[in-house]
């Protein structure tokens, strides 16, 4: 398959490094030092899994080498919109674009480019982080969720999944695409806020009594609205996600901690604000949820 990986930050550079390696071609679409730097010297993987380098195809125009039969959608979740419409027509008749992207919100953006069965959802369950252009820090896990948006498990999204598989990426294909998504952003919904506001780890943040409770406190009111959506968690889950992240995740630096200390825009708007704007629709009371959404809303506009 010839893939296009749209937006070479830590996680689709990962993810096409890993492809690249299986000899699928891949095209990776970076801008500024990051695109030179690949250029130039490639990317540098430092992994927990093994250190790499793979010179790679890098460009800041990804129409010029379309089309393609899967694109990784990558970018920041309010980039989304602007950056599928300077990608319409770039996939060929039976091609996918499958969004790894925070947040529960990306597939019907994409679907209004794309249309519905060309888009695959997804989730990226991986620690890494762009330590300098062109290098890759490689933590914890690396491997893709994704489905078909009505469930249905297709040929080829079954051809896909035997590419992740050879690629050494493949975590699951799933029929049950929704619950997923809101499982991840159980996770996102609560660490990444407030890593990003207290500026730590996340093992730091278990390690403080209020902080692990602060976040059983937002996990417990995304449940509310996941439910409220039509998503059977529990609060099973929410001590599942602890207990993994006391056990693997302690030394996660999360994507919105990185992009504050960067003075990067933040993808709040993905995480607290897509469960508070769902909470609103149902009328649920979210009072901690609502509290984080307006501070992070705050740091993003005073911080760059």
């Amino acid at each position: 398959m010839k893939i296009l990986v749209m937006g070479a930050g830590a996680v689709g550079a990962y993810f096409g490094a890993r492809l690249q390696q299986a000899g699928e071609p891949v095209v990776f679409c970076a801008r500024g030092e990051n695109l030179r730097a690949l250029r130039e010297r490639g990317l540098t993987v430092a992994s927990y899994q093994g250190d790499f380098t793979v010179q790679v195809d890098a460009t800041d125009e990804p129409r010029g080498s379309a089309p393609y039969d899967l694109i990784l959608f990558c970018v920041k979740s309010y980039d989304t919109g602007v950056v599928a419409k300077a990608l319409a027509g770039c996939l060929t008749p039976a091609g996918k674009v499958l969004t790894l992207q925070n947040g529960v919100e990306n597939e019907a953006a994409l679907a209004e480019v794309f249309g519905r069965g060309a888009v695959l959802g997804g989730n990226a369950r991986i620690g890494a982080e762009m330590v300098a252009p062109g290098h890759l820090a490689h933590r914890t896990g690396g491997h893709i969720e994704f489905g078909e948006l009505d469930g249905e498990v297709t040929p080829i999204a079954r051809e896909i999944a035997a590419m992740f598989e050879r690629a050494g990426i493949f975590g699951e294909l799933t029929a049950r695409l929704g619950t997923i998504r809101w499982e991840k952003l159980l996770w996102n919904g609560a660490f990444n806020s407030v890593t990003a506001l207290a500026r730590c780890n996340v093992g730091s943040v278990i390690d403080d009594a209020d902080g692990a409770a602060l976040i059983r406190a937002l996990m417990s009111e995304i449940v509310a609205v996941a439910r409220a959506e039509g998503v059977a968690l529990d609060e099973r889950d929410i001590e599942a996600q602890m207990t993994r992240s006391e056990q693997h995740l302690r030394e996660v630096r999360t994507s919105t901690l990185q992009d504050s200390e960067r003075r990067k825009p933040l993808e709040f708007e993905a995480l607290s604000g897509a469960v508070v704007r769902a909470a609103r629709r149902h009328g649920i009371s979210a009072p901690r949820l609502e509290t984080v959404y307006a501070l992070l809303r705050f740091h993003d506009g005073t911080s760059r």
